[in-house]
């Protein structure tokens, strides 16, 4: 896979776009006002390893809230800006380190100037967040309803009004909730711009459809080459959209975050109970940052053969299990000593 060249943009003490990593990004669900509680969720996402954090600011009280909320986190912090153009540069002055703006529902070209303005002063990034539920009238107009060439012709627009103020710390992103039209609109995106750009499938749904479709759309375009940060978005625990997000990246061979567990489906020749073991497995090991692969299998046939390329692994039997390395048959134990076993080998990789 050969990445796609874009700018990079410095986000808070990080980077985006580049040869930078691809980010793992979220949104809090709490009340931004409440800063405790944002803290501890924000807190909570740092540890699952969240590296972009995003905050909803629908008011002055939250935007004050800013202040607050940044001394106690340590990954970047952007402010989601609606409608109202002096939340951005309220939470520019309180200190946040992006700002996300859809400039079709902010105001007219002079509100936008004055965002574009306090970002310069403060050398802050803006991302242009484009997506199917709130086009432009006139492209709405133009194209009939939203598609991708609707959302490309937006974003692009868009910059076109920022570079004009000379401001060109850019990222951006053309979401839609269709997952073949997210793919579509971000392809054409990356032909038109060397600008990073914020992958993610919006309004996803539930952790399992939401699961299908972000796994589908993200992973084809970073297949692709394309995409310096991802987000999905789940109607769930924002920790389950950063633990989504890290699964997609490595299952896409971009990064390593820890340990990869293959398992089999399981059949009848499963005499184990494979599923609950391969749950519990992947329970214990979640906190493990090796970069190993780690094999779960039901049986001798498609254990050590089959996941030879694992670099440790276990093949269920009756009542027992054989632990193997690279293939390789190290020791035989009982069932309920498997998973002590294992990590014990773990530990010795």
């Amino acid at each position: 896979m050969n990445r796609r060249k874009t700018k990079k943009i410095k986000v808070g003490n990080i980077f985006v776009g580049g040869d930078a990593p691809i980010t793992v990004q979220s949104m809090t669900n709490t009340d931004t006002r409440d800063v405790k509680s944002t803290v501890n969720q924000i807190k909570q996402l740092e540890k699952e390893g969240c590296e972009i954090i995003r905050v909803a600011v629908p008011d002055m009280e939250a935007a004050d809230a800013i202040k607050e909320i940044i001394k106690q986190i340590k990954i970047p912090l952007v402010a989601d800006i609606h409608f109202d153009y002096r939340l951005a540069i309220k939470s520019l002055e309180n200190g946040v380190n992006a700002l996300r703006i859809n400039p079709g529902n902010i105001g007219d070209e002079n509100k936008v100037k004055e965002v574009v303005n306090a970002a310069k002063y403060y050398g802050v990034p803006i991302r242009v967040g484009v997506n199917s539920g709130s086009l432009e009238k006139e492209l709405l107009e133009k194209y009939k309803r939203p598609c991708p060439q609707a959302l490309v012709e937006s974003a692009l627009k868009n910059v076109e009004i920022l570079e004009k103020y000379g401001f060109y710390d850019i990222v951006l992103s053309v979401k839609s909730s269709n997952v073949v039209e997210m793919v579509e609109s971000y392809r054409l995106l990356s032909k038109n711009t060397d600008y990073p750009l914020h992958v993610g499938v919006t309004e996803a749904g539930t952790k399992f459809s939401g699961t299908v479709k972000s796994s589908i759309g993200i992973g084809a375009l970073l297949l692709d080459g394309i995409g310096d940060t991802i987000r999905v978005s789940l109607t769930d625990d924002p920790v389950e959209e950063v633990r989504l997000g890290k699964e997609i990246l490595q299952a896409c061979g971009v990064r390593k975050f820890g340990v990869e567990i293959i398992s089999c489906p399981t059949c009848g020749r499963t005499a184990i109970d494979l599923i609950g073991l391969a749950n519990k497995i992947e329970k214990e090991l979640k906190h493990i940052n090796k970069p190993i692969k780690v094999a779960v299998m039901g049986c001798v046939v498609n254990g050590p053969g089959e996941a030879k390329e694992a670099d440790i692994g276990i093949a269920g039997g009756k009542n027992e299990a054989l632990i193997f390395k690279k293939g390789e048959i190290i020791k035989k134990v009982k069932e309920e000593n498997i998973i002590e076993e294992l990590i014990n080998e773990i530990n010795k990789l």
